[in-house]
């Protein structure tokens, strides 16, 4: 008796979850066997993240639950190699501490990156997992009562530095919030939203330092690399993100940042039984510029990756999904935004969409982003193909 086709999904994130949602839907469960793994019990929303640091209340939505009723096997447990040759992906689990697949999806993320700055791993904050969320809440919690005198400095002015600024400084006005700049701030802006962003930090009593490197960070103090230093209660550390080194360990072909190259149905070029989806990805949009880490990103790699795997185990044809970035959505607090639409080149357009209502729309996006990983296929067949030939030879021949 031949077994059935064993799908291994590592990562339920924003892509992830949506992949293996969508896998369990199209796919018949007479044929194929679905496998999540996970470090953490709970889908993090990790675009809100920065609202749990700043105080808010964000649900923290079980993976149990958010898979109820598709099939899919859930593992909890950390990815620590993945065995190319003996397909088998080694976790950190009590026993069985590997799982063998046909195909892998490999979703893992990213996380943030210390960018080689001293003191950034043993002295910041950061807002990419719940609990780093939380940790830094239970340090601003605990600078409250000092009123005027804590100051918080965000480093970094990227979309995650700016919502995490400026989210600090709505939400606690009796902290002292800096924002360091690299270089103009909100500079991939067109003219008229980077005007609109000087202008809520200014009314927000945010601090901007352009044009500041970070030299090293201190339990107090962040040193710069013009010589001077800043004292700082907490440091948010929002410069850069890198993605985890089990793809390059592996041997899988990675990109000189360690993400998996693919081609244009998101399959690894060197290795065709392993899809890649999200951040973990590079990707080629079809502007031909590498595709950002974001979660738009997130879903169209996602639906790619789906739409590969399941015409190639079916036999059907593929759908090919729209590569590309179609702006740039931030929350400046909960009542101002910035909707910064981009060009063929992901160039910003002159016009932005500013104020309430940008903040509305940037709501309405994170709430379809959290409805479409319960029901990643509404509105999908709900029919589910089986395979088109023997699960042990669909990839044989793509392999010879």
């Amino acid at each position: 008796m031949r077994h059935k086709h064993r799908i291994v999904v590592l990562g339920a994130g924003y892509a992830g979850a949506y992949v293996a949602g969508n896998l369990a839907r199209r796919l018949s469960p007479a044929d194929t066997e679905i496998t999540v793994v996970n470090a953490e019990p709970d889908f993090v929303e990790r675009l809100r993240l920065h609202q749990l640091a700043a105080g808010q209340q964000i649900e923290a939505y079980k993976l149990t639950d958010v898979l109820a009723g598709t099939g899919i096997r859930l593992r909890l447990a950390r990815v620590t190699a993945v065995d190319l040759e003996r397909r088998v992906v080694v976790i950190d689990a009590d026993g069985d501490g590997e799982l063998s697949y046909d195909t892998l999806v490999y979703a893992l993320g990213s996380h943030v990156a210390d960018c080689g700055v001293p003191g950034v791993a043993e002295h910041a904050f950061h807002v990419t997992t719940r609990p780093a969320a939380l940790r830094l809440r239970e340090r601003l919690d605990s600078l409250d009562w000092r009123g005027e005198g804590a100051s918080v400095l965000v480093v970094g002015d990227g979309l995650t530095g700016i919502e995490t600024a400026t989210e600090l400084a709505e939400s606690r006005p009796g902290l002292s919030v800096a924002l360091i700049a690299r270089g103009e701030l909100g500079a991939r802006l067109s003219a008229g939203a980077r005007r609109h962003l000087r202008q809520a930090c200014d009314r927000l009593g945010i601090t901007v330092l352009e044009h500041t490197s970070v030299e090293a960070v201190e339990a107090t103090r962040v040193l710069c690399t013009d010589g001077t230093a800043m004292a700082s209660d907490a440091t948010v550390w929002t410069a850069g993100f890198t993605v985890s080194p089990i793809a390059a360990a592996s041997g899988l072909e990675v990109t000189e940042d360690g993400r998996i190259v693919v081609d244009d149905t998101m399959r690894s070029v060197s290795h065709p039984n392993v899809y890649a989806a999200g951040d973990s990805a590079h990707v080629i949009g079809d502007n031909g510029r590498s595709l950002p880490m974001s979660c738009a990103s997130a879903g169209s790699t996602g639906r790619q990756a789906t739409d590969a795997i399941v015409g190639r185990l079916t036999g059907r044809k593929i759908a090919k999904s729209k590569l590309d970035y179609p702006g740039n959505h931030i929350s400046l607090g909960r009542r101002d935004g910035i909707l910064q639409p981009v060009d063929d080149m992901a160039q910003a357009r002159p016009m932005h969409l500013g104020g309430r209502t940008a903040a509305r729309i940037k709501t309405g996006i994170l709430k379809i982003s959290l409805w479409g990983i319960p029901h990643p296929t509404f509105g999908l067949p709900t029919r589910r193909r089986r395979l088109a030939t023997a699960p042990d030879a669909s990839f044989e021949k793509t392999l010879a």
